[in-house]
């Protein structure tokens, strides 16, 4: 199905994004689960799936992480499942995604989706990221506290919980309901009847993932050969001094690999392009030929894009799961990155040029596009 946001967007980044937390109360009107409790626990159960079972019982916190090969052991309460990058997995999930397209494509990361029984949740924590936690079906408790500096321990190695804070927010979710928080804000949820909930998460990449990202990108092209010169070395006091001027010639050659647009570009398009998460990448058997993918379009056939596949934009180029795309055709190229689906009458002109054919024939053998039976 279609979701519909009622959302004003320009007010919500003015007043809350990035700066307080909210409830949205019928976010989503007439809101109806993309997926159910069995379904999810069935994922769980896949191996390229990434899932986790937290349970609070008798004062104490457990984590398993899976794939699971049963349910039969778990109580009627206290416990919770949360599954990742469902989006990747469940197309009618992914629907769930779109109308948060408002904000960056790059900036959205994947969908959560949690299943909990009375009582259960996570514990009081906070995260570094923007998150949209929409109410499925049931009803769920969240408390929400001000952004101040508070210690974090450890209940269980998988766990990072905060100490008890003072509620901002304290509300009981129904189904369409969302709640916004901003980085840095504690938060705690737990279930008062079995319900599920739908988590669209937002990435912030640290300035230590950049850094580190970066410097594979340089070492791969074995980019960075220029070294280190002083023809008029300057005389110091002591040998073992660096001096000032020393250190900003230094940091100018690291500077100057950054500052190159055409690497810097090229690098961030295949760093962010890149999912955190598997893929449910299902290469067509036998692969097509260009003229096939011609013919199906031509026909009236549309191509979608794989759940949770990133394609995004940097500059003129646009780049698929870590890999630019070489095309000519920029509109239709483009196309490929603004469209979730696209068909002969997006695509153009670009469909006559078989080098064109050829390229997006080689999306589609590889599983990032497909057509829907």
């Amino acid at each position: 199905m279609e979701y519909t946001l009622d959302l004003n967007w320009p007010d919500f980044i003015e007043r809350y994004w990035q700066k307080r937390p909210v409830v949205l109360k019928r976010g989503f009107k007439n809101f109806i689960d993309p997926i159910s409790p069995d379904e999810l626990a069935g994922l769980a159960m896949e191996n390229e799936v990434d899932s986790r079972l937290v349970s609070h019982q008798d004062g104490k916190w457990q984590v398993s992480h899976g794939p699971f090969q049963s349910y039969d052991h778990l109580s009627e309460n206290n416990w919770s499942l949360l599954v990742q990058a469902v989006n990747h997995w469940h197309e009618q999930s992914a629907g769930l995604m779109r109308p948060f397209r408002a904000l960056p494509d790059w900036r959205i990361d994947d969908l959560m989706i949690s299943f909990s029984v009375p009582g259960g949740g996570v514990g009081p924590h906070l995260d570094q990221y923007d998150v949209f936690i929409i109410q499925g079906v049931g009803r769920r408790r969240w408390r929400v506290g001000e952004k101040v500096p508070m210690k974090q321990h450890c209940p269980h190695p998988d766990l990072l919980q905060v100490e008890p804070f003072e509620g901002i927010i304290d509300e009981e979710l129904e189904p369409g309901d969302i709640l916004y928080i901003p980085p840095g804000f504690p938060h705690e949820g737990y279930s008062l009847e079995n319900s599920m909930n739908y988590s669209v998460g937002f990435r912030a990449p640290s300035g230590r993932e950049l850094i580190s990202g970066f410097a594979d990108y340089v070492l791969q092209r074995e980019l960075g050969s220029h070294r280190y010169t002083d023809p008029d070395v300057p005389s110091r006091q002591q040998p073992a001094d660096i001096l000032p001027e020393e250190l900003d010639k230094l940091r100018g050659i690291m500077l100057e690999l950054v500052n190159q647009p055409e690497h810097f570009n090229a690098w961030f398009g295949e760093f962010i392009t890149q999912s955190r998460h598997e893929l449910d990448v299902a290469p067509p058997e036998p692969p097509y030929q260009p003229d096939e993918i011609y013919d199906a379009i031509k026909q009236g056939d549309s191509l979608t894009r794989l759940g949770g596949l990133r394609v995004l934009r940097v500059a003129d180029e646009v780049y698929v799961n870590g890999e630019k795309i070489d095309s000519p055709h920029r509109p239709a190229v483009e196309a490929l990155a603004s469209h979730i689906t696209v068909n002969a009458g997006i695509l153009g002109d670009a469909l006559e040029d078989p080098s064109f054919l050829a390229m997006l024939a080689a999306l589609v053998n590889s599983g990032y596009w497909y057509f829907e039976d």
